[in-house]
């Protein structure tokens, strides 16, 4: 499954703030330094999908505040599932 995600740097904590329409929300603790970023945010991704670290791929956006994931690993309706829960 392919998501796009709007990242917000800097947070208090790490969370899914909200999805609006097809995009994801997501707050990060990390500074946007050398990738840090980027591997907390897909760390983060894998423990929310409950999927493995090495199931989500960056494939845009990686200097981006607006990025697209894919998640493998899972089932699509399962994906979709969590997706829908999310207020």
């Amino acid at each position: 499954m392919i998501i796009k995600v709007k990242v917000i740097l800097n947070a208090k904590r790490n969370e899914v703030v909200s999805r609006i329409g097809s995009i994801l929300r997501v707050k990060l603790r990390a500074e946007a330094v050398e990738g840090k970023a980027n591997k907390e945010l897909c760390d983060f991704l894998a423990d929310f999908f409950d999927v493995k670290k090495s199931m989500i791929f960056l494939r845009k956006g990686e200097r981006g505040k607006e990025k697209t994931i894919e998640i493998i690993g899972r089932s699509e309706e399962k994906l979709t599932e969590i997706l829908d829960s999310i207020p």
